[in-house]
C-alpha cells in the first residue's frame, strides 16, 4: 500500500495500522466513481500515500476499464451501478470522477446515504446545481470536498501565509494566466454545454477563480467575456463527431469584497505553451509593499520583488512542501505532480478529524457562481454582482 513517495514513519506507521478497523486494516474504505485520467493521476496516488485510507471499490460504465484498473490498481469491489456503490456498508467515502452532467444525480445518493465525498470540479452544470449539492451536504452533517487542486501547491500555501503575515502590505491586483497547448480535436463529453456546462471556464478557469478567491477573499463583481475559437468536430482518431458549443478562451476582470482588483486570462488554444503537458500558470499578487508569484511549473519555488527592486525566485520554506502531517515525501517525484496527492489526505484528515474539509462544497459552489456570473456578463455585456453561499451557523465538528 506504501509507495516510495511516504517517508519512512517506523513506529508512526504501525501505530496507525494498530488503530485501524481491524476488519479492514483501514480507517476509512475509499470508492472511486469515475475511474478514469484524473482518479489514476490525482486520486489514486493519494489514497496510496494516506495509511488510513484504502479504496474498496470502484465504479464506471466501462466494463473494459473496470478490469484494467483492477489489475493496476489491486482486487477491489468493481461495478458498473453507482448505486452498489451507495448501498455498500462497507464503504465510508466516495470520490466522483465523472462527467459533469452526472455530478448532482450520483452526489445527492451519496449525500441521502451519509457517505463523505470528494467531487471533481465543477461541482454542477450551473450555478444551481453547485449551491444545492453544497446546501444538502451542509444540512447532512457529511464531510464534503471540491477537487480544488492547486490549493495544494506549496508556493500557492507559502503566497497564502505571506499575505495572511502581512508580508505584501494591503493586497492591490491579482493576475492569473493559464496557457495551456491542447489539440484541437474533440473534447468528448466536455464539448458540450449539456453535459459540461461551459468548456475551459469550468474545466479550467475556475481553479483560477477559487485560488484568487482563497487568497484574496470573494470576488464582488464580474466582467467577463468568453470564446469559441475552434469549433470542434472530429476525435482524435479523425472520426467525425456533434460539433461543440463551448468556450475555449475566456478572460474577467474583477473586484474583490476588499477593493482590490483581479485580470484573468485563460485559452487551451496557446500555441507553443505546451511544457510537457502542464502548460503556463502565472498567478500574481501585488501589494503595497511586495509583490509574490506562484508558477505551476516550479511549486517549490516563487517569485519574490520589494518597491524598487525586481522579483526575484526563492526556495519554498521545507515545511510548506508537503501538508503537516502528510507522510509524502516531498523528495520523490515531479514538484509539479505529487503535491497533489495532499489533496487526498486533506480529505481523510477532515473525515478522521470530524471537521469540515478545505475546500468544501461551499468554495465549489463560490467559484461556480462567480463562473456563472461570467456568463452573464459576457451574454449581457455588463459588469455583474456576485453573491456568494454562505455556510451553515453549525459547529465546524461533525
Amino acid at each position: 500500500m506504501f509507495s516510495s513517495l511516504v517517508k519512512d514513519q517506523g513506529e508512526d506507521v504501525e501505530k496507525l495500522k494498530r488503530e485501524l478497523h481491524p476488519e479492514t486494516g483501514v480507517k476509512v474504505r475509499i470508492a472511486l466513481i469515475g475511474i478514469g485520467a484524473v482518479a489514476s493521476f490525482h486520486h489514486i496516488p493519494g489514497i496510496r500515500v494516506d495509511p488510513r485510507a484504502a479504496l474498496v471499490a470502484i465504479c464506471d460504465e466501462s466494463e473494459q476499464l473496470l478490469a484494467q484498473r483492477v489489475k493496476e490498481w489491486g482486487p477491489v469491489k468493481s461495478t458498473k451501478n453507482y448505486m452498489d456503490i451507495v448501498n455498500d456498508p462497507d464503504v465510508d467515502a466516495v470520490v466522483i470522477a465523472t462527467p459533469n452532467f452526472t455530478h448532482l444525480p450520483i452526489t445527492i445518493a451519496c449525500i441521502k446515504a451519509k457517505k463523505h465525498v470528494m467531487l471533481e470540479k465543477p461541482i454542477g452544470i450551473n450555478e444551481k446545481e453547485a449551491l444545492t449539492l453544497a446546501y444538502e451536504a451542509e444540512a447532512a452533517g457529511i464531510v464534503h470536498m471540491t477537487a480544488f487542486t492547486y490549493r495544494f501547491a506549496p508556493s500557492m500555501r507559502y503566497l497564502k501565509k505571506l499575505i495572511s503575515d502581512g508580508k505584501l502590505g494591503e493586497i492591490r491586483h491579482f493576475r492569473s494566466q493559464r496557457f495551456i497547448d491542447w489539440p484541437e480535436t474533440s473534447w468528448g463529453w466536455r464539448q458540450y454545454k449539456k453535459t459540461a456546462g461551459a468548456g475551459s471556464l469550468y474545466d479550467v478557469m475556475i481553479h483560477r477563480i477559487d485560488f484568487s478567491q482563497y487568497l484574496c477573499g470573494n470576488i464582488k463583481s464580474v466582467s467577463g467575456k468568453i470564446k469559441q475559437f475552434v469549433p470542434r468536430y472530429k476525435t482524435p482518431s479523425g472520426d467525425t463527431c456533434p460539433l461543440s458549443d463551448v468556450d475555449d478562451w475566456s478572460a474577467l476582470i474583477v473586484e474583490f469584497n476588499s477593493g482590490a482588483t483581479g485580470v484573468f486570462e485563460c485559452s487551451t488554444l496557446m500555441k507553443g505553451h505546451h511544457h510537457g503537458g502542464f502548460g503556463h500558470e502565472w498567478a500574481e499578487v501585488n501589494g503595497s509593499l511586495a509583490t509574490a508569484v506562484y508558477e505551476l511549473r516550479d511549486p517549490y519555488h516563487m517569485h519574490f520583488g520589494t518597491h524598487g527592486g525586481s522579483l526575484e525566485k526563492i526556495p519554498v520554506p521545507p515545511e510548506y512542501l508537503v501538508v503537516e502531517g502528510c507522510p509524502r515525501d516531498p523528495s520523490i517525484g515531479k514538484p509539479s505532480e505529487v503535491f497533489r496527492y495532499d489533496q487526498m489526505y486533506e480529505f481523510v484528515s477532515a473525515i478522521v478529524e470530524k471537521r469540515r474539509a478545505c475546500p468544501s462544497f461551499l468554495e465549489g459552489a463560490s467559484a461556480q457562481v462567480v463562473a456563472d456570473a461570467v456568463l452573464r456578463s459576457c451574454e449581457e455585456r455588463r459588469e455583474v454582482d456576485v453573491e456568494h453561499p454562505v455556510a451553515s451557523k453549525k459547529s465546524s465538528r461533525l
